[in-house]
């Protein structure tokens, strides 16, 4: 038996659930309002599923099954759009809008150098980046405001699918004038600093990662102070305020503060930290998310 819904009544409930306004999405689609509320009116007649919670003061919601409904029907729409260009003979070409999660303390190593590679690749594809700590990207996956993320692999559960892209060892940083930042050998175990003052990286998940360290080394840290931005802990580093443990490396030692820092190598044996591909389980990619993929693969593909 035929469904009753058609291609076009997605579009535009997709449109609206973006957008969460029948206003916006109108202008978008460049129909009208009357015309867009009656399509999605409609598709929840046909589904017999209500789709939208329609308030004066805060727009369009989804509802719950309105929000998976709006996960369900991406690949969908993205292999009529295939279809579409394979029938014009543009198979190959890659348009639209791909939204990414990043986990803040990343993006300004990894997304600068991933979006250059990707739009020289895939120039009429839109990206755009939503950077947040490992929960807030967490939850922008769960909610569908981005397709997938790139983070650690923190905090993460079978309500999710991974791929490993690269594995980064954990290290000391202290200031230039550390009695240590000139060690000839470049290397330390935290139990030289169990005396110190630490400057943690408070953020959710890379908190718990960073005490494991030192529960594997059999140490008990000294937290002096905690801060949730990655240069805030390096000028505190900077200014002697204490050391710290961190993951991500910049190629010089200045600091926003104008001190200096050093990196020095652990010779601990504690686990590095794992940079992921992350989308939600059980929600089919879409062809840029693929893309997108392919395109971290060959630039961090190390951990394959």
């Amino acid at each position: 038996m035929a469904k009753p819904f058609t291609l076009v009544q997605l579009r535009y409930f997709s449109a609206v659930a973006a957008a969460e306004s029948m206003t916006a999405a109108s202008r978008e689609l460049n129909v009208t309002q009357s015309a867009l509320s009656a399509a999605v009116s409609q598709l929840e007649k046909d589904l017999e599923v209500q789709l939208f919670i329609r308030g004066r003061q805060r727009g369009m919601r989804l509802t719950a099954a309105g929000r998976q409904f709006a996960k369900d029907i991406t690949p969908f729409l993205e292999d009529a759009d295939a279809l579409y260009e394979s029938a014009r003979g543009y198979s190959d070409a890659l348009t639209g809008e791909l939204r990414v999660g990043v986990f803040a303390p990343l993006a300004p190593f990894r997304a600068p150098v991933i979006l250059q590679a990707f739009e020289a690749a895939h120039p009429d594809v839109q990206i755009s980046f939503l950077e947040g700590d490992q929960e807030y990207v967490r939850t922008s996956l769960l909610q569908g405001d981005c397709e997938l993320a790139l983070m650690y692999g923190l905090g993460l559960d079978d309500g999710f699918t991974t791929k490993v892209v690269e594995r980064i060892p954990a290290h000391v940083l202290v200031s230039a004038d550390h009695p240590l930042a000139a060690s000839a050998e470049g290397e330390v175990s935290l139990r030289q600093f169990e005396d110190e003052p630490l400057i943690l990286l408070d953020l959710p998940h890379t908190r718990e990662y960073f005490m494991s360290l030192f529960a594997a080394a059999g140490v008990r840290p000294r937290i002096r102070h905690r801060a949730s931005g990655y240069e805030t802990v390096r000028s505190f580093v900077g200014r002697g305020h204490g050391y710290a443990v961190l993951n991500q490396r910049l190629h010089h030692d200045q600091t926003y503060a104008g001190g200096r820092v050093v990196p020095l190598r652990l010779t601990d044996d504690v686990p590095g930290i794992e940079v992921m591909l992350v989308r939600p389980a059980g929600v089919r990619p879409t062809r840029r998310a693929l893309a997108f993929e392919d395109v971290c693969g060959r630039l961090y593909g190390a951990a394959r």
